[in-house]
Protein backbone atom coordinates (compact mmCIF):
# COMPACT_ATOMS: atom_id res chain seq x y z
CA UNK A 1 0.00 0.00 0.00
CA UNK A 2 2.97 2.00 0.90
CA UNK A 3 4.46 1.69 -2.38
CA UNK A 4 1.15 2.72 -4.20
CA UNK A 5 0.77 5.83 -1.72
CA UNK A 6 4.93 6.88 -2.53
CA UNK A 7 4.02 6.11 -6.47
CA UNK A 8 1.19 8.43 -6.39
CA UNK A 9 2.72 11.07 -4.63
CA UNK A 10 5.78 11.28 -6.57
CA UNK A 11 3.62 11.44 -9.62
CA UNK A 12 1.53 14.60 -8.29
CA UNK A 13 4.08 16.47 -7.27
CA UNK A 14 5.57 16.04 -10.94
CA UNK A 15 2.58 17.28 -12.55
CA UNK A 16 1.90 19.67 -10.51
CA UNK A 17 5.31 22.14 -10.53
CA UNK A 18 5.16 20.59 -14.30
CA UNK A 19 2.26 22.50 -14.99
CA UNK A 20 3.71 25.61 -13.03
CA UNK A 21 0.53 26.78 -11.65
CA UNK A 22 2.15 29.85 -10.02
CA UNK A 23 3.22 30.84 -13.69
CA UNK A 24 -0.08 29.67 -14.74
CA UNK A 25 -1.83 32.05 -12.22
CA UNK A 26 -0.25 35.16 -13.22
CA UNK A 27 -0.97 34.93 -16.91
CA UNK A 28 -4.17 33.78 -15.61
CA UNK A 29 -4.67 37.24 -13.63
CA UNK A 30 -3.08 38.96 -16.11
CA UNK A 31 -5.57 38.21 -18.93
CA UNK A 32 -8.51 39.14 -16.82
CA UNK A 33 -8.13 42.46 -15.23
CA UNK A 34 -11.52 43.40 -16.75
CA UNK A 35 -13.32 40.36 -15.55
CA UNK A 36 -15.13 39.78 -12.57
CA UNK A 37 -15.16 37.38 -9.95
CA UNK A 38 -18.00 35.58 -10.73
CA UNK A 39 -16.41 35.49 -14.76
CA UNK A 40 -13.18 34.61 -13.11
CA UNK A 41 -14.67 31.59 -11.81
CA UNK A 42 -16.72 30.16 -14.79
CA UNK A 43 -13.25 30.85 -16.61
CA UNK A 44 -11.30 28.88 -14.07
CA UNK A 45 -13.94 26.07 -14.40
CA UNK A 46 -13.39 26.12 -18.36
CA UNK A 47 -9.62 25.94 -18.38
CA UNK A 48 -9.26 23.19 -16.12
CA UNK A 49 -11.39 21.05 -18.02
CA UNK A 50 -10.00 21.96 -21.00
CA UNK A 51 -6.48 21.17 -19.54
CA UNK A 52 -8.32 17.55 -18.34
CA UNK A 53 -9.05 17.00 -21.60
CA UNK A 54 -5.78 17.82 -22.74
CA UNK A 55 -3.60 16.27 -20.67
CA UNK A 56 -5.45 12.89 -20.62
CA UNK A 57 -5.74 13.11 -24.46
CA UNK A 58 -1.71 13.26 -24.72
CA UNK A 59 -1.44 10.70 -21.64
CA UNK A 60 -3.10 7.83 -23.78
CA UNK A 61 -2.94 8.91 -27.03
CA UNK A 62 -0.45 11.49 -27.40
CA UNK A 63 2.22 9.76 -29.59
CA UNK A 64 -0.24 8.09 -31.48
CA UNK A 65 -1.99 11.42 -32.24
CA UNK A 66 1.93 12.76 -33.18
CA UNK A 67 2.63 10.12 -35.13
CA UNK A 68 -0.97 9.80 -37.32
CA UNK A 69 -0.77 13.86 -38.23
CA UNK A 70 3.31 13.75 -38.45
CA UNK A 71 3.53 16.43 -35.74
CA UNK A 72 6.88 15.86 -33.94
CA UNK A 73 7.69 17.85 -30.35
CA UNK A 74 9.63 20.36 -32.01
CA UNK A 75 6.87 21.15 -34.66
CA UNK A 76 4.94 21.78 -31.30
CA UNK A 77 7.45 24.02 -30.03
CA UNK A 78 7.32 26.36 -32.43
CA UNK A 79 3.72 26.33 -32.61
CA UNK A 80 3.49 26.98 -29.08
CA UNK A 81 5.88 29.48 -29.38
CA UNK A 82 4.25 31.39 -32.05
CA UNK A 83 0.87 31.64 -29.99
CA UNK A 84 2.55 32.44 -26.79
CA UNK A 85 4.53 35.43 -28.50
CA UNK A 86 0.96 36.77 -29.43
CA UNK A 87 -0.38 36.43 -26.31
CA UNK A 88 2.63 38.21 -24.54
CA UNK A 89 2.95 40.97 -26.92
CA UNK A 90 -0.97 41.86 -25.90
CA UNK A 91 -0.48 41.66 -22.35
CA UNK A 92 3.35 43.93 -22.88
CA UNK A 93 1.48 46.47 -24.63
CA UNK A 94 -1.28 46.51 -22.19
CA UNK A 95 -4.45 45.48 -24.20
CA UNK A 96 -7.58 44.40 -22.11
CA UNK A 97 -10.90 44.00 -23.20
CA UNK A 98 -13.16 46.39 -21.99
CA UNK A 99 -16.44 44.44 -19.83
CA UNK A 100 -19.07 45.13 -22.44
CA UNK A 101 -16.83 44.54 -25.77
CA UNK A 102 -17.53 40.57 -26.62
CA UNK A 103 -13.93 38.48 -26.56
CA UNK A 104 -13.02 35.22 -27.74
CA UNK A 105 -13.06 32.44 -25.22
CA UNK A 106 -9.62 31.88 -23.99
CA UNK A 107 -10.02 29.01 -21.89
CA UNK A 108 -8.72 26.59 -24.22
CA UNK A 109 -6.22 28.82 -26.30
CA UNK A 110 -3.92 29.87 -24.80
CA UNK A 111 -4.79 29.52 -21.33
CA UNK A 112 -5.14 25.37 -21.36
CA UNK A 113 -2.65 25.53 -24.35
CA UNK A 114 -0.18 26.11 -24.51
CA UNK A 115 0.42 28.27 -21.38
CA UNK A 116 -0.61 25.41 -18.81
CA UNK A 117 -0.13 22.39 -21.26
CA UNK A 118 2.83 23.66 -22.52
CA UNK A 119 5.71 21.61 -24.48
CA UNK A 120 7.76 19.93 -21.29
CA UNK A 121 4.27 18.94 -19.87
CA UNK A 122 3.94 17.30 -23.82
CA UNK A 123 6.44 15.59 -23.83
CA UNK A 124 6.29 13.91 -20.37
CA UNK A 125 2.96 12.96 -20.58
CA UNK A 126 3.42 11.38 -24.34
CA UNK A 127 6.59 9.63 -21.99
CA UNK A 128 4.84 8.28 -18.80
CA UNK A 129 1.41 7.48 -20.93
CA UNK A 130 4.29 4.97 -22.86
CA UNK A 131 6.25 4.04 -19.94
CA UNK A 132 3.21 2.85 -17.63
CA UNK A 133 2.35 -0.59 -18.55
CA UNK A 134 1.34 -2.19 -15.31
CA UNK A 135 -2.62 -1.26 -14.52
CA UNK A 136 -2.28 -0.21 -10.83
CA UNK A 137 0.82 2.23 -12.42
CA UNK A 138 -1.65 3.58 -15.07
CA UNK A 139 -4.37 4.01 -12.69
CA UNK A 140 -2.51 5.96 -9.99
CA UNK A 141 -0.75 7.85 -12.71
CA UNK A 142 -4.51 8.74 -13.77
CA UNK A 143 -5.26 9.88 -10.16
CA UNK A 144 -2.10 11.62 -9.51
CA UNK A 145 -2.57 13.57 -13.01
CA UNK A 146 -6.20 14.58 -12.12
CA UNK A 147 -5.25 15.61 -8.88
CA UNK A 148 -2.48 17.67 -10.13
CA UNK A 149 -4.78 19.64 -12.73
CA UNK A 150 -7.02 20.08 -10.02
CA UNK A 151 -5.07 21.68 -7.75
CA UNK A 152 -4.62 24.19 -10.52
CA UNK A 153 -8.27 24.67 -11.11
CA UNK A 154 -8.58 25.54 -7.18
CA UNK A 155 -5.50 28.15 -7.65
CA UNK A 156 -7.03 29.81 -11.04
CA UNK A 157 -10.75 29.67 -9.09
CA UNK A 158 -9.12 31.42 -5.92
CA UNK A 159 -7.87 33.95 -8.36
CA UNK A 160 -10.33 36.86 -7.06
CA UNK A 161 -9.05 36.26 -3.44
CA UNK A 162 -5.22 36.49 -4.68
CA UNK A 163 -5.99 39.93 -6.60
CA UNK A 164 -7.13 41.29 -3.83
CA UNK A 165 -3.90 40.35 -1.33
CA UNK A 166 -2.08 42.37 -4.51
CA UNK A 167 -4.01 44.58 -5.76
CA UNK A 168 -4.41 45.66 -9.41
CA UNK A 169 -1.53 47.57 -9.48
CA UNK A 170 0.23 44.40 -8.23
CA UNK A 171 -1.45 42.71 -11.34
CA UNK A 172 -0.84 45.47 -14.01
CA UNK A 173 3.16 44.76 -12.40
CA UNK A 174 2.59 41.19 -13.07
CA UNK A 175 0.82 41.73 -16.34
CA UNK A 176 4.02 43.67 -17.99
CA UNK A 177 6.34 41.17 -16.05
CA UNK A 178 4.97 37.81 -17.55
CA UNK A 179 4.52 39.39 -20.47
CA UNK A 180 8.23 39.61 -21.14
CA UNK A 181 8.60 36.42 -19.36
CA UNK A 182 5.85 35.00 -21.97
CA UNK A 183 7.92 36.47 -24.54
CA UNK A 184 11.35 34.98 -23.94
CA UNK A 185 9.97 31.51 -23.07
CA UNK A 186 8.38 31.75 -26.31
CA UNK A 187 11.50 32.68 -28.26
CA UNK A 188 13.46 29.55 -26.53
CA UNK A 189 10.66 27.87 -27.57
CA UNK A 190 10.87 28.42 -31.66
CA UNK A 191 14.49 28.52 -31.47
CA UNK A 192 14.71 24.94 -29.85
CA UNK A 193 12.49 23.75 -32.20
CA UNK A 194 14.00 25.30 -34.83
CA UNK A 195 17.14 23.99 -33.98
CA UNK A 196 16.19 20.21 -33.41
CA UNK A 197 14.50 20.02 -36.17
CA UNK A 198 17.75 21.61 -38.24
CA UNK A 199 19.71 18.74 -36.83
CA UNK A 200 17.53 15.95 -37.82
CA UNK A 201 17.46 17.49 -41.23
Amino acid sequence: MNAYFNFFISIWIKFFFLLTPFFVLSVFLSMTQEMGGRERRKLAVRVTLAVLLACFTLYFFGNHLFSLFGITLDSFRIGAGVLLFLSAVQMVQGEAVAPGERQDDISVVPLAIPITVGPATTGALMVMGADLQENWQVIAGCAALAAAVVCIGVILFCASAIEHVIGRKGITILSKLTGLMLAAIAAQLVFSGIKNFLHIV
